[in-house]
């Protein structure tokens, strides 16, 4: 168990992007929004003069995941739920497993909590270890699959974390970009769990639907929970165009593209994974599962300036805890874009040794 170290907490993918480089840098998927995606927001443009109402929205995502609607709070993004959780939870122990996306570490500082690490290993492919829970952490935040690592942890290890007293936050963000051959739906995810005592699950549409500037995410938990979310959160925080999202995102067509974009992401990804194992040098985080790959390369942080003078801009791995200098993360492209950048890295690692 560790005290947190200080590093820059809000430093993220966004901030490596100039105009005329490669974009691998942010974990968004940049294609063109389906009709059934663009219309419904579009629509919205005359209704802007009322104030948002969420019932429509919040039904649909219930009914996505099988829960009741008094079990869902729609979230100005996954990031609000973080400032939610923080500012509506007193815990005594709040602990954060690493290394992992890291605004809830930021979040949970910023409201005034002493936040104590887990960090997960390399040598063990950073994969979750329940074991390494604290049992008096009564307030616990892990992502799955986890931002930069790409791993994705059993389902039954999660579930092991939960019980009476504790509120456990799953970050499944990405979870719509996994999948697992012969097994339907997202593998490994909760959101459709009601039996564990304070679970919470989080969920983002901005990755898979490149609505990142739109801001819409939401929270699943017990009722008791939401409520308390949702005395913390502004009136009117979700759009109406937001909602709009949402609504579309949670339906049955939606849920059926989403599964044959993660079955081409896992292509892409193999791709790139097999390419990149065949740079000198290089090591590949775990076994990645969603649309990054996390990577140690001696000198990243020399390899990350170099190959901006070459085009492409990637994510650096230092101020994610439990990572550092020697570590990058690279989003998943078509499998042209990851043989132009795999020559490149592999020339700017060669130049090096």
């Amino acid at each position: 168990m560790l005290k947190p170290v200080e590093m820059d907490l809000h430093h993220h993918g966004d901030a490596e992007v100039a105009p005329g480089l490669v974009d691998l840098a942010v974990n968004v998927r940049r294609q063109p929004m389906p009709a059934w995606l663009a219309d419904p927001i579009a629509a919205t443009l005359t209704e802007l003069a009322a104030y948002p109402d969420a019932t429509r929205a919040t039904a649909a995502v219930a009914r996505r995941h099988g829960r009741a609607a008094g079990e869902v709070l729609l979230t100005a993004g996954a990031a609000q739920a973080f400032v939610l959780l923080a500012r509506a939870i007193e815990a005594r122990r709040p602990v954060v497993v690493h290394p992992q996306f890291t605004e809830p570490e930021a979040a949970l500082r910023n409201a005034g909590h002493q936040v104590d690490r887990v960090l997960l290993r390399e040598a063990d492919g950073f994969r979750l270890n329940p074991a390494l829970i604290p049992d008096d952490a009564d307030l616990v935040f892990v992502g799955n699959p986890t931002n930069p690592t790409s791993v994705l942890h059993p389902a039954a290890d999660l579930a092991a974390l939960a019980r009476p007293g504790r509120v456990l936050v799953v970050d499944e963000a990405f979870s719509d970009t996994t999948r697992r051959p012969g097994v339907p739906g997202e593998p490994e995810s909760l959101a459709g769990r009601t039996d564990l005592p304070g679970l919470v699950v989080l969920r983002s549409l901005t990755k898979t639907w490149g609505l990142a500037g739109l801001r819409i995410g939401y929270v699943l938990a017990e009722p008791a929970l939401i409520g308390k979310l949702a005395a913390a959160q502004p009136l009117w925080a979700v759009s109406t165009p937001a909602l709009a999202a949402a609504e579309a995102c949670a339906s049955p067509a939606a849920v059926a593209a989403e599964r044959e974009i993660a079955a081409e992401l896992a292509v892409e990804r193999e791709h790139l994974v097999a390419g990149l194992r065949g740079v000198p040098d290089v090591t590949v985080a775990g076994e990645p599962a969603s649309a990054f790959v996390a990577l140690r390369v001696p000198g990243a942080d020399q390899v990350r300036l170099e190959l901006r003078k070459r085009g492409y801009a990637v994510r650096r791995g230092d101020t994610f805890p439990g990572l550092g200098a020697d570590w990058l993360r690279i989003a998943v492209r078509d499998t042209a874009t990851s043989d132009a950048f795999l020559a490149v890295l592999t020339d700017v690692v060669k130049e090096r040794q």
